[in-house]
């Protein structure tokens, strides 16, 4: 279970998340035109869905080093410095990503206490906002792990 979870756990909720995601905006589809009303509910957990599905689906691609990289510089370094280089990229980026964490957690903190509450469904705002912190750290594990395999591959290469 817990290899399961290190490997693969946002694989399962991104495909539950845009089934859910598809399912709602199908039902808002056949509402409209069976009725010529809009559920608004619909919009309000399409929009807040994305915003996960987005940021898991990062993590993902974290994970398979599927971001966009820039490797020019690297690859024209001497062999001795690429290291190093691979190293500092590797920290500034995860420092970006721990900064958007806590950004988002701080986004989190300031909803709860605002007690704002979603225009659609009335709940509480920062239901929405509360696993945005979380998939950062989950990017910064993903990303780490890639790096991980990568700085092998490069000390392997020597």
């Amino acid at each position: 279970m817990l290899a399961f979870i290190l490997r693969d756990a946002e694989k399962l909720l991104c495909a539950l998340l845009f089934m859910a995601m598809t399912v709602v905006g199908f039902a808002n589809v056949v509402v409209r035109y069976a009725t010529n009303y809009s559920l608004a509910a619909s919009e309000e957990l399409l929009t807040n869905g994305f915003l996960l599905l987005t940021v898991l689906g990062a993590a993902i691609a974290a994970r398979q080093g599927q971001h966009l990289a820039v490797t020019a510089l690297v690859d024209a370094l001497p062999r001795a410095l690429r290291v190093p280089v691979f190293l500092l990229s590797v920290a500034l980026s995860v420092l970006l990503l721990v900064l958007s964490a806590w950004f988002a957690w701080q986004a989190l903190l300031t909803l709860y206490a605002n007690g704002l509450k979603s225009y659609a469904l009335g709940i509480p705002a920062w239901w929405y906002q509360a696993g945005v912190p979380f998939a950062f750290l989950l990017i910064v594990l993903r990303f780490l792990q890639h790096s991980a395999q990568e700085l092998r591959q490069m000390r392997a290469a020597r």
